[in-house]
């Protein structure tokens, strides 16, 4: 499980990044880069960290899920995502 500090920045940088995104694509249609560098850091979109639902675990997220690979195996062996079948040959 990752530290709740962690999960907690990264859930306000996803709401920096809603708030500040009509100001960012507007000093980007006009090429104001002096504009763009006042804004907060924490308000552009390549901050954001993809992370995992379940652990907030930041490596190995599989984006079509949701969920770290540790967490997918999981529940993929329970049977719990439709669709999945571990594979034997």
């Amino acid at each position: 499980m990752a530290k709740k500090s962690n999960l907690a920045r990264d859930l306000k940088r996803q709401k920096m990044i809603v708030k500040y995104a009509a100001k960012r694509a507007e000093l980007k249609a006009m090429g104001d880069q002096e504009g763009l560098r006042k804004l907060p850091r924490n308000s552009s979109p390549t901050r954001w960290k993809n992370r995992c639902q379940e652990t907030g675990r930041p490596h190995a997220y599989m984006r079509t899920f949701g969920l770290s690979r540790i967490s997918f195996r999981e529940h993929a062996s329970k049977g719990e995502i439709p669709g999945i079948t571990k594979s034997s040959w």
